[in-house]
């Protein structure tokens, strides 16, 4: 939610309209799959279901990862987003009603607000961390590859490391250039080749928080198989439905 719209208006330099239509995939998907899987759920399991859900979503990111220093437009990205939304839909369907079926009527509200609570923390967390672990790897990365650097002089080096310590940013190639005016060409040429490579790394990066996040539900997920399935009651039902 963070890192590929950036991506998508950093790198194939995209209007708000077309990141939105980028993102689609994920979100069309998502929103297909959770009424399907909530209406059709049937005697499935609930944690049979979010066991899937988590390896959909694994998989989802592990195809986008390799995908960002090759794609040459957003289209490259519609068939992990499709499986990524895939799972997020099959999530969506079931984790409420699992957290909440199991508890007494009597504190099935309470529990709702807590559960409503975590997940609202949990999201600007991660977007926060996801944006911040962004950031620190291009700075680094940056830096890194300018100072390897057999094009840019030491004074050079040291103007891309103080302006990286005070302002990091993820830019396009065409911020870059306006900001590069008056420079030598093959300087110019050299500093984008390094965002570039720096920016594509920097955003693989930031994918690893919602793929080891997804891991982890997985791993859960199988211990969650495991378990007796929790009885639902019924004022949690209704609240589910309500919701």
């Amino acid at each position: 939610m963070i890192a590929l719209p950036i991506y998508f208006q950093m790198v194939f330099e995209y209007n708000a309209m077309q990141t939105g239509l980028a993102i689609a995939p994920l979100s069309l998907s998502m929103f297909a799959i959770a009424l399907l899987a909530g209406r059709r759920a049937g005697k499935r399991r609930g944690s049979v279901i979010i066991r899937a859900g988590f390896a959909a979503l694994s998989l989802g990111v592990i195809l986008l990862i390799p995908l960002i220093p090759r794609a040459d437009s957003g289209l490259i990205f519609a068939t992990p987003l499709i499986i990524t939304g895939t799972g997020l839909g099959l999530l969506v369907s079931q984790l409420n009603n699992y957290t909440l079926s199991p508890i007494s009527e009597e504190r099935v509200s309470e529990a709702a607000g807590v559960n409503s609570a975590g997940g609202s923390f949990g999201l600007s967390f991660g977007l926060a961390f996801a944006g911040a672990i962004m950031l620190a790897a291009l700075s680094l990365s940056f830096t890194n590859m300018a100072e390897s650097s057999t094009v840019l002089s030491p004074d050079e080096q040291q103007q891309v490391a103080a302006a990286l310590e005070e302002d990091a940013q993820v830019m396009s190639n065409t911020q870059l250039v306006t900001q590069l005016a008056g420079h030598p060409t093959d300087v110019q040429a050299e500093i984008i080749r390094i965002n570039t490579e720096a920016r594509h790394l920097a955003l693989q990066v930031a994918l690893l928080i919602p793929l080891l996040a997804a891991l982890l539900g997985l791993v859960d997920s199988i211990r969650m198989v495991r378990l007796p399935e929790p009885e639902p009651s019924n004022s949690a039902e209704g609240m589910i439905l309500g919701g």
